[in-house]
């Protein structure tokens, strides 16, 4: 009885807290990114994403998660490389491609509505831009620019940049 009224309330918490995807990890939101890329590839002039752009991408989801829901989208840390913000586990997993395009295997999980058009946004905000250009933008951003190199950038670093310059964008 207790155990049913226990997972009652951690539902009624979790319908609550739509802004935050229980147990998402940054391989699930870049895979929806590489999904959404293919399906553009289908209806559009589109080039693939490549590692150093997804990593951008991660970061500007993150960032506008954060400052959004004050919750991380996911748990693993984004460091300050030379080319700017990283999460270490997902650019090991696609280094292979070096600078060249990723293709999309159709790995995907089901995201909240919120966190989906969140996703949305970032990719109609920035996935317009090169891996290059996404690159200059974050390395002149105060998150970037006062973490030293290989050392993670803070969530509440982020989150504080993106409340200041970012969160409109979301609108």
């Amino acid at each position: 009885m207790i155990n049913k009224f226990a997972k009652s309330i951690k539902h009624v918490y979790n319908i609550i807290n739509r802004g935050c995807d229980k147990k998402m990890k940054a391989i699930d939101i870049a895979n929806w990114f590489l999904s959404m890329n293919n399906y553009m590839q289908n209806i559009t002039d589109t080039e693939y994403i490549t590692n150093m752009k997804l990593q951008k991408l991660l970061y500007y989801a993150q960032g506008l998660h954060l400052s959004k829901y004050s919750k991380p989208l996911f748990k693993e840390k984004i460091l300050a490389w030379e080319h700017g913000p990283v999460v270490r586990e997902v650019y090991d997993i696609f280094k292979s491609y070096g600078g060249d395009g990723i293709t999309y295997t159709g790995t995907q999980v089901e995201l909240s509505q919120d966190t989906e058009f969140l996703l949305e946004k970032v990719y109609e905000l920035y996935g317009q831009y090169s891996a290059w250009k996404l690159r200059n933008m974050t390395h002149s951003e105060k998150p970037w620019q006062t973490t030293p190199r290989n050392v993670e950038i803070k969530k509440e670093l982020i989150k504080d940049y993106f409340n200041e310059t970012k969160l409109c964008e979301l609108q």
